[in-house]
């Protein structure tokens, strides 16, 4: 044996020690945490090895650590406050994993079994066996890359590139959507008439209840801004007689919107066009905004209900269905992102930006409307996407087959996320409708109980 083969195989013996050791200690940290919790819940080690988080753990659903590095790299994300930022990046990469479920299903497991959890285990017996971890190797077996690489400071400027930020999130695949996505291709929020309704169902509901919020009547001028793959504006000229236009910035939506449109033989009454909101010229009878007004800057607000109140004619109603967050003291406190949210902006949805229901309020009513109604619709929310993320793990193998593994990871952890988001109460969203503010009546009925008629 050469003094070089010597070499090779003391480093392998010690790498193996280190190996050994690290599944040992992190077998002592599993059994710390299943003395003091009720989760059912397994931990499986990269060697195969499943060691239960609790004491009744089935073994159906478990956390994989399929690295030693994994923990390395979690245990220096956290002292240099990137905790979440690297839990994402290890979960693209594969390093860890959920498997048998969701973050839904573990949270469904473990949340309630896990509080206080911290009070109770030995922190000086956790350091001294994950201490080892942090000297460790961190080297990351897969490229990183998952993220928007544009300037993220510059996403949030007046020189943002909206058209560019719009396609990384929804020109993925259309089929990718299909997967999780009822037959209509909505991608906003669902209405759920009753407990038992299905996600087609409320999918259609929610078409109907916009429509009939809007009292959109035969021959009105319809916009809807930021179309999707144009099921609203399908359903507004075939069931309220509407001639409608949406506007998109995804290539993807428009040739599917297309495509549809002249399928369904209704190009006389429906158009759409990639455009910007800013480029819109016309006058409309009714407007409706769903689910894009996360994509308008922070800074932009008012220049966005200025372009919608003069595209509309006076005592012409819209309907401003977004995406919030609970107000804060002040707004430098409500602006400043909590990491799991700046995780959502990198990987999901870049350039995005959600504002509190009091400060859409105050924008409106500033630049020319008279708010009449606002009604929350959190709950659906959470149930909308708790139907999605079941759905796309449903589908997952046919996900990574179509936008890879990588990306389909990141999407369950997402939708399980917001879905959690939306249940906890950390994220709502809010319908608002208003009238473009002119003299005398609003022109809206004296009361909305038939909005909410059984039909």
């Amino acid at each position: 044996m050469t003094t070089g083969d010597a070499k090779k195989g003391g480093d392998a013996k010690k790498g193996g020690d280190a190996n050994t050791k690290g599944l040992a200690a992190l077998r002592r940290v599993a059994a710390q945490i299943a003395k003091h919790s009720r989760m059912d819940l397994s931990l499986r080690l990269w060697n195969g090895e499943f060691v239960p988080l609790g004491p009744n753990a089935s073994g159906d659903l478990a956390i994989a650590i399929n690295s030693p590095a994994a923990i390395t790299r979690l245990l220096r994300g956290a002292i240099g406050r990137r905790r979440i930022a690297t839990l994402v990046e290890l979960i693209a990469e594969g390093e860890i994993d959920v498997l048998g479920g969701t973050l839904l299903d573990l949270a469904a497991r473990g949340g309630e079994a896990t509080r206080g959890l911290g009070r109770r285990l030995n922190r000086f017996m956790l350091a001294r066996n994950l201490l080892p971890f942090l000297f460790g190797s961190a080297k990351s077996p897969t490229p990183k890359g998952h993220g928007f690489t544009g300037n993220a400071e510059e996403a949030r400027s007046a020189r943002r590139d909206d058209k560019a930020l719009v396609q990384f999130h929804y020109d993925l695949s259309n089929d990718f959507y299909a997967l999780f996505l009822d037959p209509e291709m909505q991608y906003s929020c669902a209405y759920f008439p009753t407990e038992d309704t299905d996600l087609a169902s409320a999918q259609q509901a929610k078409m109907d209840m916009i429509c009939r919020k809007l009292r959109l009547q035969p021959g009105d001028r319809f916009l809807d801004i930021g179309c999707g793959w144009g099921g609203l504006v399908i359903h507004a000229a075939q069931h309220f007689g509407a001639h409608a236009h949406g506007i998109t910035l995804s290539e993807a939506q428009l040739a599917f919107a297309q495509a549809k449109i002249a399928r369904l033989g209704l190009q006389d009454r429906v158009t759409v066009e990639l455009k910007h909101f800013r480029d819109l010229k016309g006058e409309y009878d009714r407007i409706a905004s769903i689910g894009m007004f996360q994509h308008v800057a922070w800074d932009d607000h008012d220049a966005y209900f200025r372009k919608m109140r003069d595209l509309l004619r006076p005592r012409g109603v819209m309907l401003h269905h977004a995406i919030t967050r609970p107000g804060r003291a002040t707004e430098r406190q409500f602006r400043r992102k909590r990491p799991e949210y700046a995780a959502i902006v990198q990987y999901i949805f870049p350039g995005s930006e959600l504002d509190h229901i009091g400060h859409t309020l105050t924008s409106m009513e500033c630049n020319g409307f008279e708010v009449a109604d606002v009604e929350a619709w959190r709950e659906h929310y959470a149930r909308t996407t708790k139907f999605w993320c079941e759905r796309l793990y449903a589908n997952r193998d046919a996900a990574t087959r179509e936008v890879g593994a990588a990306k389909t990871r990141l999407w369950l952890l997402y939708l399980a996320g917001v879905s959690l988001g939306f249940a906890r109460g950390g994220l709502g969203i809010h319908q608002t409708v208003a009238t473009r503010r002119a003299r005398g009546t609003s022109g809206l009925p004296l009361s909305r109980a038939d909005l909410y008629a059984a039909k």
